[in-house]
């Protein structure tokens, strides 16, 4: 299934449009079954309500992300660092660069690059056109961070075909145990895959959710915390997805 497809099936079952189809049935229904078109418009205005608070987002992602895991104690071969997207057209760059979630992953990887010596992989293709994401990695990696690439994989378009391209390129070289460094909500569905496919993972995650203070405007809705929820869900899709995969 190609990118374009699975996102677009995909946009059915995560928010908001998965609610504004529920509202959409509910007012479809308001002259047949009013009591049951009641019903689905106050699921979907509670669901987007609710998903769209800062405190019920923030409690979904960190119940996917747990701990940080103590690197000097689970020492690993590689670093693999999967693409998170990337910026299309930036003025200010003349051209294709990294999205700021994929910044963030390529920033953590040349820390650990430094605290371990292990080298890097970059892993990211091409799903949307317009060029792969692993060269932009790469560029980051070695221009800004003076940290050596020694493998770049740029023919998988999802997470996981990150994981059985990486595992091609790196059982060649006899390297089993790696480094896996994604954002924190990420790293279950991408520590599946990435075992599935023959590596033993030590988690590296980076951008943990976090908050300063919990108030007020903690419980009011707002456009980023919907964006999160989003990301919970589909996560959690894209794990029941795999698993039925295999």
């Amino acid at each position: 299934m190609s990118w374009f497809l699975t996102n677009l099936v995909s946009a059915f079952l995560l928010p908001p449009l998965n609610f504004l189809l529920v509202a959409g049935i509910g007012l479809y229904l308001w002259h047949k079954r009013p009591r049951v078109a009641r019903i689905l418009l106050t699921l979907s205005i509670a669901g987007i309500w609710l998903l769209s608070t800062p405190f019920v987002a923030d409690s979904l992602l960190q119940s996917l992300e747990g701990k940080p895991v103590n690197i000097a104690k689970n020492p690993a071969d590689a670093i693999v660092v999967l693409s998170g997207g990337q910026h299309f057209n930036a003025k200010e760059y003349g051209g294709n660069t990294v999205s700021k979630e994929t910044l963030a992953r390529v920033r953590y990887a040349a820390m650990l690059h430094r605290q371990t010596g292990k080298p890097v992989l970059v892993s990211g293709g091409n799903p949307q056109g317009g060029g792969a994401e692993a060269p932009l990695m790469k560029q980051v990696l070695e221009q800004e961070y003076y940290v050596p690439v020694r493998w770049v994989e740029e023919t998988s378009d999802n997470t996981l075909e990150n994981a059985r391209h990486s595992h091609d390129m790196l059982a060649r070289e006899g390297i089993e145990r790696i480094y896996l460094i994604t954002q924190a909500w990420h790293m279950p569905r991408s520590m599946q895959v990435f075992e599935n496919a023959g590596f033993t993972v030590v988690p590296a995650a980076t951008a943990y959710t976090t908050r300063y203070e919990t108030n007020l405007l903690t419980f009011i809705p707002n456009a980023g915390a919907l964006l999160d929820s989003y990301r919970f869900m589909h996560e959690v899709i894209g794990m029941l997805w795999y698993r039925i995969k295999s």
